[in-house]
């Protein structure tokens, strides 16, 4: 093979390995994301039962001042009615000692409502502070886990852009310089092998007289149709890829 077409195959290899590390960044960060997420979610629950528990036992105040203040009219009401002479009188104070009992009823019956529920939202903040540790404890494992795995990803990183740079310094400027303007509109297909006569960039069937070219692998052929370098993959790749 053409000793810059053999570069190009290779510079090209790289960036496609290079570039497959963003993706494998993003698969791991989104494993932590998602153990955060869960924290966050198990966080606002606790943080809604205690509003809830709060705003139940104000509930719970306001109902036990009202009882209060029944308890207070139903014991003045108990002592007009000694004074009281006429029937419309005693039938008005027997209405109004009613309504304040039925009223009295209500305010017991909404505390010990509300006594359960603080209760039950109490159970439901210890539960979920529980499951927070737990969840705690994963998500350091998580964590600790992704952080050895960015490492070795960073690691990779390193040794395979110091043999991109490598190669670049080896390379004829004029010929990387070919490589980069293809690349900024074909990304990774930019050196695409010919397979069956065609293209593996835009899969175009490409004219005898440029695929004997491409075989012979000693110049540095683009697609007629698409623009891309083209290169005739040896055995040895073939073999590698379909291992």
């Amino acid at each position: 093979m053409n000793k810059y077409l053999e570069q190009l195959v290779d510079l090209s290899r790289i960036d496609k390995e290079i570039d497959s590390f963003g993706p494998r960044v993003e698969s791991i960060e989104k494993k932590l994301r998602s153990a955060v997420e869960k924290e966050q979610e198990m966080l606002n629950k606790i943080t809604t039962y205690e509003d809830e528990v709060k705003e139940s036992k104000v509930k719970k105040s306001k109902n036990e001042l009202h009882l209060a203040e029944l308890a207070a009219k139903l014991a003045e009401l108990s002592k007009k009615g000694g004074l009281v002479k006429t029937d419309r009188e005693i039938k008005a104070l027997q209405l109004e000692e009613e309504i304040s009992k039925e009223q009295s009823e209500f305010a017991n019956e909404e505390i010990n409502r509300l006594d359960k529920v603080i209760e039950s939202k109490k159970l439901d903040v210890e539960e979920a502070k529980a499951a927070i540790e737990e969840i705690n404890k994963s998500t350091q494992e998580v964590r600790t886990s992704i952080e050895s795995q960015l490492k070795s990803i960073e690691s990779e990183r390193s040794k395979i852009c110091e043999e991109k740079n490598e190669l670049i310094a080896a390379m004829s400027q004029k010929i990387l310089s070919f490589y980069q303007k293809i690349r900024k509109w074909a990304g990774n297909t930019t050196v695409v092998p010919v397979k069956k006569q065609a293209c593996y960039g835009c899969f175009m069937r490409i004219n005898d007289k440029t695929y004997a070219t491409v075989i012979k692998n000693e110049d540095i052929v683009t697609c007629p149709h698409c623009g891309r370098i083209l290169y005739k993959e040896t055995e040895i790749e073939t073999e590698a890829v379909e291992a």
